[in-house]
């Protein structure tokens, strides 16, 4: 199981790639609002991007029901190898 630490470090990479903005800092708190380009569009590029970098899937339920950051660390801390 990976540390939470690692994880948010690991979601900072990927977050700054998809929106390409280095200054992005994911929280447990960061939800779509926060990042000026988080559209629904790009949200599919982004699941997509975390679960590359994790190798791993959500299933559609985790995708649809994700209200923040904290949550996608969550199900990616039970599930990542």
């Amino acid at each position: 199981m990976l540390a939470e630490k690692e994880i948010f470090k690991r979601l900072n990479e990927v977050f700054r790639d998809v929106f390409d903005d280095d200054d992005i800092e994911v929280t447990a708190s960061t939800v779509a609002d926060d990042i000026e380009d988080w559209d629904s569009m790009m949200h599919i590029t982004l699941i997509g991007a975390v679960e590359d970098e994790f190798s791993m899937r959500f299933k559609m339920g985790e995708v649809s029901t994700m209200k923040n950051v904290g949550e996608m660390v969550r199900i990616i801390s039970e599930r990542a190898k």
